[in-house]
């Protein structure tokens, strides 16, 4: 600012070139804005106050770091009467004025600094300018525009006797700035014990083993040693033999039991309250927003953890209230399979598909097909997928049954199907196909029998 009397110029946050010959003064400043959301219409303000008479207004979007300024409005009072007041120089006569720029609907874009520049005439001299300038950091936030919780590594099996660490992950995108991401398990906050920042290069998705202090996963578990020292040469104690899925498929000749429990929870499954730990990353996204994770790893116990309901949710300040995402951890139950063709005949391709379960499964499962005494049709031990192909069944395949397990880390199930294979009569019958083969004929109408056997396991 300028003051009468005194000959040095005092300055305070602007930018001024000016000699004077005369007392003037120009002062600029734009009113602080808190931050803004994402939509809303936003209005900057610049005041300034001076003696002399208004030359031009220019506004700036700076970007690059300030290295680059991008004009956005402009107004010249050489074109405009506006402001032609000021005739009398010998009055000291201050005049206050206000530049506004609205934006109507601010972007993630327009996050940064703006620059309000002024310039009036010199009093002593029609032809110089005196320039002052102020500026403003425009802050936009974004909530969040997604949140999804999954399980890391999955479809991942189910372990009977070992114990296995569970983690889930929550990834909430399209925030700025990074939300706040928390854990509940049914309805009730969890407290977690913090983890550190992963290693670089190395992935926060990974699941560690960092609950090992009851367990030891190369001693053999008291389930099965209960009954006393394991055999030479056997891996399981005769007086207790194997049940359900590592007894089939350690099985050469099997029956088809019509239910089967095959559910065994060792005995370092404790009930105590779980112990969690959490870890919470964040990295910047080329719009500016914040993808967050956070994971949840701890000890999964199948007997208390499933049907538990596990939910994420995020506090950021521009949600008015938190936004979450559930998910409940369900071993799979009662798979629903289906065959095509209905009518399968010697030459044609099955396809044995898994359609589903009678619940919602989470996390996804892996399934695993097998025949049971025997190798499959291309002469592997065993399939992975939801789907079975069987191409160009032979008439041996008659009668052959298969084995889909479905498993997530709370839990397996098998089912069984029966593959029936009927003549077909656009395939002529050699002499070695006239014993046990079902008479073909025209116009007979042949029926595929499915039989399905489904091994739940229950809690």
């Amino acid at each position: 600012r300028f003051n009468p009397g005194s000959k040095p110029l005092e300055f305070s946050s602007l930018s001024l070139h000016f000699i004077p010959t005369f007392p003037g003064y120009l002062t600029v400043s734009i009113e602080p804005l808190p931050p803004v959301v994402v939509g809303d219409a936003v209005t900057l303000k610049c005041n300034f106050k001076t003696d002399g008479k208004m030359r031009e207004i220019v506004w700036y979007r700076v970007t690059d770091g300030g290295t680059i300024k991008q004009k956005i409005f402009t107004f010249d009072a050489m074109f405009s009467t506006n402001f032609s007041q000021m005739e009398n120089y010998r009055k000291r006569e201050d005049l206050v004025y206000q530049s506004t720029v609205r934006l109507p609907e601010v972007r993630i874009s327009d996050n940064g600094p703006y620059e309000c520049h002024v310039g009036i005439y010199d009093r002593a001299t029609r032809e110089k300018v005196v320039l002052a300038s102020g500026n403003v950091f425009l802050n936009v936030m974004a909530p969040p525009t997604s949140i999804s919780v999954l399980a890391a590594d999955t479809p991942a099996p189910f372990s009977r006797y070992q114990a296995q660490n569970f983690t889930l992950v929550c990834v909430v995108s399209g925030g700025k700035p990074a939300p706040l991401v928390y854990f509940k398990r049914d309805g009730e906050p969890i407290e977690a014990t913090p983890l550190p920042e992963p290693l670089a290069g190395a992935s926060s998705w990974a699941p560690r083993n960092l609950l090992h202090r009851d367990l030891d996963d190369t001693k053999v578990p008291k389930s099965l040693a209960a009954d006393g020292e394991l055999g030479m040469g056997n891996p399981f104690p005769t007086a207790d033999p194997p049940r359900g899925l590592a007894a089939e498929r350690d099985s050469v000749t099997e029956s088809i039991p019509e239910t089967v429990v095959s559910r065994e929870f060792p005995r370092w499954v404790h009930m105590a309250e779980p112990i969690y730990y959490f870890r919470h990353t964040h990295a910047p996204v080329s719009d500016g927003t914040v993808e967050a994770r956070a994971t949840l790893t701890w000890t999964l116990n199948p007997q208390i953890d499933n049907e538990a309901l596990f939910s994420c949710e995020v506090k950021h300040p521009a949600l008015s209230m938190p936004m979450q995402s559930e998910v409940t951890l369900v071993a799979p139950k009662g798979p629903k399979i289906t065959m095509t063709p209905t009518r399968a005949r010697v030459g044609d391709t099955v396809r044995i598909l898994v359609q589903g379960f009678q619940n919602e499964v989470f996390p996804e499962p892996l399934f695993t097909w097998t025949r049971v005494g025997s190798r499959l049709l291309d002469g592997s031990a065993e399939h992975d997928g939801k789907e079975l192909v069987l191409e160009r069944v032979p008439a041996e395949l008659n009668g052959s049954m298969y084995r889909c397990t479905a498993q997530n880390p709370l839990g397996s199930t098998d089912t069984h199907t029966r593959l029936i294979v009927f003549e077909n009569p656009n395939i002529p019958r050699g002499p070695e196909d006239s014993n046990g083969s079902l008479p073909g004929h025209r116009g007979f109408r042949f029926v595929l029998a499915l039989t399905l056997t489904v091994i739940l396991e229950l809690t």
